[in-house]
């Protein structure tokens, strides 16, 4: 008997990968894609590991793949930008054991730097597109993505977003079929790209692209479900749902397939409707290819290129801005902050206090951007603190800097941060870094790292020792100290940035999220002893609020008892007191 399960988009997309015996597993955790490698890690029969970059997991999975076994990379993505090099590359080398890249684009940007859209690098590199439009398809879907991958010689992407990857549906359950492992031979024409054979490849790469856009018009994940209205739907996706919800009686063609598209059932499509409507998130990548073949058809001129799609969206558009819904009143906005007990926290008090800029890189402290701590200046990419402050000290010279520091996570830095600190010490670079080590990859929801000892299964390793890595590349100066030791941090910092030579300081205290992970005491304030000054306050951390009399009261719900809020009062008005 069928067994069905509500499952995450993400559990889905795990349990596709398990059932279609997936070997091999890397990647590197980015929100949305993240718990797709944790729950594969809880099937035992697939090896599953994290992975330092997006690149190094997609070079792992290739390496598995020409070995002749099914292999699997995930990655959010701006994760697809570090793996570009070798996606561009394994478009042109094709397969042994099929191989799947799940990317989670991220419309609306919930926890990203930029919408880019997947769908643009896939049809520059000429990788197939699936895009599941619910946990059961994206289940289904990964296990097509592997029989395309096989029968097509090439690499397939399964593009997922940030809705898909939360939301829960219904899911099937199947049992793990794995395929005979593909025996291996040597094919220096196939799998070395030199330019002799990268020439050769290209044309192969376009015939199969052309036959794969041929055949995606017979492929049963490319559908037309005809309606009773005069207009028609293109849409695939999470779109798709917002579709059948707000026009249920509309012709719909659903997309499983986003690149190549099915030329010919689009044709047919368009000429059953009399207006046909493209609703697709983020860019016109179905839009423009089908106004390019002389159809006729309303898109963008309509909906937005900006954020995450939704069923009211499509009703603004369809029925107006009085349509009853839209009286429902909107949740108030409730931007993220730090958590209390961060030290991030206690880094960004003492930047705040000596009036220093930071450039800053993706992680949690790309919160310390706004008020009241307003110490980062810069977010680009992973790694990019270290490049844009070098950069900044070869355009503006070392005074320039000496109001200047960069900022980056234990794990950023060792995703891209490290070949960002060689360039500071090959080019004589005599700027500040700031290693925040708080023990984990915090933002994703704390995942292992090549620093913290365990592996993505929680098995011991050797762990990377941050401050000897820093040394071995040549930094002559690297400190260690307690990220809450206020005084010497603060003293430390000053000395660096008014000196003459490379500086890491690694500031390390765990993320107070962190199992296991709990200070003895909370804090607690004395309202007689209180001045009202409101320095405590100045640090930003949410357990701290001022009463109506102007005195400091402490929520001891939410204290997490790391006390630096003590360091900054004078007046000995906040004492520890234990749990």
């Amino acid at each position: 008997m069928e067994q069905k399960v509500m499952m995450l988009g993400n559990e889905a997309i795990a349990r596709g990968a398990y059932e279609a015996g997936v070997k091999v597993s890397s990647a590197y955790p980015g929100t949305p894609s993240t718990e797709i490698s944790e729950y594969l890690a809880k099937y035992g029969e697939v090896y599953t590991e994290w992975a330092p970059n997006e690149k190094v997991a997609l070079e792992v999975s290739i390496g598995a793949s020409i070995s002749g076994c099914r292999s699997l990379s995930c990655m959010k993505h701006v994760g697809l930008n570090v793996a570009s090099d070798p996606l561009y590359t394994f478009a042109y080398t094709g397969v042994g054991g099929g191989s799947v890249i799940v990317v989670a684009d991220d419309p609306g940007l919930a926890s990203s730097q930029n919408e880019q859209d997947t769908r643009m690098i896939a049809r520059a590199s000429h990788v197939p597109v699936l895009e599941p439009s619910d946990s059961g398809e994206a289940k289904e879907f990964m296990k097509l993505a592997y029989e395309i991958s096989e029968a097509y010689d090439t690499p397939v992407i399964l593009r997922t977003t940030t809705k898909l990857a939360h939301s829960q549906s219904a899911v099937t359950l199947g049992e793990r079929t794995v395929p005979a492992d593909r025996e291996y031979t040597r094919q220096v024409g196939k799998y070395v790209m030199m330019p002799a054979s990268a020439i050769g490849r290209h044309v192969y790469v376009e015939e199969r692209e052309k036959r794969l856009a041929e055949d995606a018009s017979s492929m049963a994940l490319n559908r037309v479900e005809k309606g009773e209205g005069k207009i028609g739907f293109i849409t695939s996706g999470v779109a798709y749902q917002y579709v059948k919800e707000v026009c249920p009686n509309a012709s719909v063609l659903k997309l499983g397939m986003v690149n190549p598209l099915p030329k010919k059932l689009i044709e047919d499509f368009a000429k059953s409707v009399e207006t046909l409507y493209i609703f697709e998130e983020l860019e016109p990548v179905i839009e423009e290819q089908v106004r390019s073949w002389g159809i006729a058809c309303v898109g963008k001129e309509v909906f937005t290129k900006q954020g995450e799609y939704s069923a009211n969206l499509l009703r603004r558009v369809l029925f107006g801005k009085d349509h009853e819904i839209f009286a429902k009143a909107e949740a108030p906005a409730r931007p993220p902050i730090l958590c209390p007990g961060c030290p991030h926290r206690s880094v960004f008090s003492i930047l705040n206090k000596l009036k220093l800029h930071a450039a800053g890189d993706i992680g949690c402290y790309t919160l310390g951007a706004v008020a009241p701590l307003s110490v980062i200046d810069t977010t680009v990419c992973m790694g990019a603190s270290l490049s844009v402050l070098h950069g900044i000290e070869k355009a503006r010279g070392k005074d320039f800097i000496k109001n200047w520091v960069a900022v980056i996570g234990d794990s950023t830095f060792l995703h891209t941060g490290v070949n960002s600190l060689i360039n500071m010490v090959y080019n004589q670079s005599t700027a500040t870094v700031l290693i925040l080590d708080n023990r984990t990859t915090g933002m994703t929801g704390h995942q292992e790292h090549a620093a913290t000892g365990k592996t993505l299964q929680g098995e011991d390793t050797y762990a990377i020792d941050l401050a000897h890595l820093c040394r071995s590349v040549g930094v002559p100066r690297v400190l260690e100290i307690d990220a809450f030791d206020v005084k010497n941090l603060e003293a430390a910092i000053k000395e660096s940035v008014n000196g003459n030579v490379l500086t890491v300081i690694i500031a390390k205290a765990p993320c107070a999220l962190l199992k296991g992970q709990k200070f003895p005491n909370v804090c607690v304030a004395d309202a007689e002893k209180c001045k009202k000054c409101g320095a405590c306050l100045k640090i930003g951390c949410p357990a701290l609020t001022r009463k109506e009399d102007g005195t400091v009261k402490i929520d001891e719900t939410m204290c997490n008892g790391c006390g630096l809020c003590r360091s900054y009062c004078k007046f000995d008005a906040i004492g520890l007191v234990g749990r």
